[in-house]
């Protein structure tokens, strides 16, 4: 069992469990010989969705669990009295060792606590941040926080780049990646208390390749590879994101349909467009970890299809083979 990647998957998260669930992860195995997933929910349920699949048994095991945590469930309540949830339980098989990561489609509140509360921070990391990638042109960046401290002050969001750098260098390839701040102008004097407060000790911090300021406009230019900020402008620059990419999409369908002409064009542009279009959805690029606990936590969307659960456990090969959270501690050991 070491030889795999062990990913605890909460199999009732989400608004497409457990059939969405088990599908990704189903295809995740047949991916990669790498991954050991453990399916934890209602067993029933699970098993009857695994008959619908062939798959390496080895590489899939079911944990029980009778309790499921609502999205609308109070978190802190919710991990301190389903101690027989799916998220729980996930969770602990993370803190004992028995699995590296988990995945979740589930509540962001109970995975967002139960990460810190159960499976614990790495010792002097201040705030877990959770950071997803976003589509740029040139690739993709990662947002970090997007999510999880809405009141951050200057030295988590220096801990913020920190392992934002560590994760988009050593998972995602990025030499050097490019650090900036998020704020309403390039200067160095605008911003509000927090990011003028801030902005010195990223440029004075050593160990990250810091570029200044950035503005919402060029985030999706990609002029950054770490988009740092605190949670509550994190969140609101990712729903802006998801939104105008839905918008934008359903408006060049539509003015494809338009005319006879506008047709016959959408036909010859269609292959183009689709590979185009295929690069700015986000479900390709899996969950956004949380970062700086003692084990990997990675949060997908509520709407998951199989498709991000499948990335989302793919990703947790490279988390693990790349000895992030090692990586995490060293950085964040400099800082004493």
């Amino acid at each position: 069992m070491s030889d795999f990647v062990n990913v605890a998957v909460d199999a009732m998260g989400g608004d497409n469990a457990p059939f969405e669930i088990v599908k990704g992860a189903i295809e995740a195995v047949k991916e990669s010989n790498k991954i050991k997933v453990f399916l934890v929910g209602k067993e029933n349920l699970i098993h009857e969705e695994l008959k619908k699949y062939q798959y390496d048994e080895k590489q899939v095991e079911v944990v029980h669990a009778e309790e499921v945590i609502e999205t609308a469930e109070p978190p802190v309540m919710a991990i301190r009295k389903k101690k027989d949830s799916s998220i729980v339980k996930a969770l602990n098989l993370v803190k004992e060792g028995t699995c590296d990561a988990y995945v979740s489609a589930g509540s962001t509140g109970a995975t967002l606590v139960g990460g810190q509360v159960i499976v614990g921070r790495i010792k002097g990391v201040e705030r877990p941040p959770l950071a997803p990638m976003i589509p740029t042109a040139k690739g993709a960046s990662l947002l970090i926080d997007c999510g999880a401290n809405v009141d951050a002050r200057p030295s988590h969001l220096v801990q913020f780049a920190k392992m934002g750098s560590v994760y988009m260098e050593s998972v995602i390839g990025v030499k050097n990646p490019k650090v900036a701040i998020v704020n309403i102008g390039a200067e160095e004097e605008k911003g509000n208390a927090l990011v003028k407060e801030t902005f010195p000790l990223l440029k004075n911090c050593p160990d990250i390749n810091f570029v200044g300021s950035i503005e919402a406009r060029d985030i999706p230019a990609g002029e950054a590879d770490v988009i740092v900020c605190e949670a509550f402008v994190g969140n609101v620059i990712l729903k802006m994101y998801e939104g105008v990419g839905g918008v934008l999409i359903k408006k060049v369908k539509e003015g494809m349909m338009t005319s006879l002409r506008s047709k016959i064009g959408a036909l010859l542009v269609k292959p183009a467009l689709k590979n185009t279009l295929k690069a700015f959805d986000l479900e390709i690029y899996g969950g956004a970890p949380l970062l700086g606990l003692n084990g990997l936590v990675v949060k997908t969307h509520g709407s998951s299809k199989a498709v991000e659960i499948k990335n989302s456990i793919l990703q947790c090969i490279a988390f693990k083979e790349q000895k992030i959270n090692d990586k995490i501690k060293e950085k964040i050991t400099l800082e004493d």
